[in-house]
């Protein structure tokens, strides 16, 4: 029988890896294409992404409880769907969530050394890897520090946004610029933005109690995040309006700049190069143990379920996730891995909606609303996000099929 992992988080602990992989992923990358896709109706896209992940979230949390073993919706949807479908997420998954790694690892190479950026974010990675590699409560002491970094550089930027002159309530209204079409494909960008709760469940193997833990943790990470998400779009938005916004590499600094604030400016750059790290940290811990799971059932190479005797961590996974991840990042381009992520995800919780439809008819209009609202936001995306995704999924369908001749 494969060796299991050490259950060693608690609820906060649960609470900050969702919040380290959220914040870094969405303040700092996803506000930009989604302000030029959606224009003024920036904030209806991230409502509307906010509602769509509060259904996946609750889903989730749901089947972590009944299902607290690592991997995440390939556990559910094999249990509840399927052998397919569960290896349909997965790949989904790990696919997608390599994308968002390789994005993450270019923000930290963007912002700590932009003429240098391949180059760091290769480092990066490999400086993260190695820290997982020793062990999932090291992990936790690192994000823990990298939230409390994150957060007191998002309440600067917003203070000094919403407190300057430069600030102008009236861009927040809904103007000609928005449409239906944009305001869809701004919320199925920003969804890459909330999809870090997803952490919680992928480790369900390494939390303490978790049919108390997850269902308490997964809300709770999503609400604090939603709450940072709307001060800092509204502070940024108001100061820069869509139009800047839309066009602006690095939205948060340019805010404080506009709103007199230059000295901010390298703070920010700071903070962003730091929150894309705890991001980054997250999503490795997230991928590697899918690929655990998927390695257990034999979708992998089964070298892969090795976990560590002395740190009991899956380190043959860790490592070459790591080893991807790095030579993405050192060819990507960030803004396609946002949207090739996105649709990757979306399908991910497509599955992992329809596996908690299955549970009780009492709670179904929550998986019925996540369901509909992901597959909605997937498709809106750009066209070759969605041409490059489908056909990523249909590589993986087609390998599974003739591994199952």
């Amino acid at each position: 029988m494969a060796q299991g992992l050490r259950r060693s988080l608690g609820v906060f602990d649960a609470v900050v890896i969702g919040l380290g992989s959220m914040v870094g992923a969405g303040i700092f990358v996803a506000l930009g294409p989604a302000a030029s896709a959606a224009g003024s109706g920036l904030l209806l896209g991230l409502a509307l992404a906010a509602v769509v992940a509060y259904c996946n979230a609750m889903s989730s949390a749901r089947l972590a409880a009944l299902y607290p073993a690592s991997g995440g919706t390939y556990v559910y949807g094999r249990e509840r769907l399927g052998a397919f479908w569960g290896y349909l997420a997965g790949w989904a998954f790990v696919v997608g969530k390599t994308a968002s790694c390789a994005a993450m690892a270019l923000t930290v190479g963007a912002y700590a050394w932009p003429g240098q950026a391949h180059a760091v974010a290769v480092a990066a990675v490999v400086a993260l890897t190695a820290v997982n590699y020793g062990g999932v409560q090291k992990s936790a002491w690192l994000t823990r520090a990298i939230v409390a970094v994150v957060l007191a550089v998002l309440a600067a930027v917003v203070v000094v946004s919403l407190g300057s002159g430069a600030a102008d309530f009236g861009r927040l209204d809904v103007g000609a610029d928005a449409s239906a079409d944009g305001v869809l494909q701004a919320a199925g960008l920003l969804f890459f933005a909330f999809a870090g709760y997803a952490r919680i469940a992928t480790l369900g193997e390494e939390v303490r109690d978790p049919a108390r833990t997850i269902p308490r943790a997964v809300p709770l990470a999503l609400g604090i995040a939603l709450v940072v998400y709307v001060c800092v779009a509204v502070s940024v938005l108001s100061v820069l309006g869509a139009g800047d916004l839309g066009r602006a590499t690095a939205p948060l600094a340019d805010a404080v700049r506009a709103a007199g604030a230059h000295w901010l400016a390298p703070v920010v750059r700071v903070g962003a190069a730091v929150a894309a790290l705890g991001s980054l940290l997250a999503l490795i811990l997230g991928v590697s143990r899918t690929t655990l799971a998927m390695a257990r059932d034999g979708h992998l190479p089964g070298a892969l379920a090795a976990v560590h005797p002395r740190f009991q961590v899956p380190h043959r996974a860790e490592l070459a996730v790591g080893a991807v991840v790095a030579v993405v990042a050192a060819t990507a381009d960030v803004r396609g891995a946002i949207g090739f992520s996105s649709f990757g995800v979306l399908v991910y919780y497509t599955i992992a909606n329809a596996s908690a439809w299955t549970l009780s008819s009492r709670r179904r209009v929550v998986a019925s609303t996540g369901l509909v609202g992901c597959l909605v936001l997937a498709f809106a995306l750009p066209l070759s996000s969605v041409a490059a995704g489908a056909a990523v999924l249909a590589v993986g369908a087609a390998v599974y099929g003739v591994r199952r001749l």
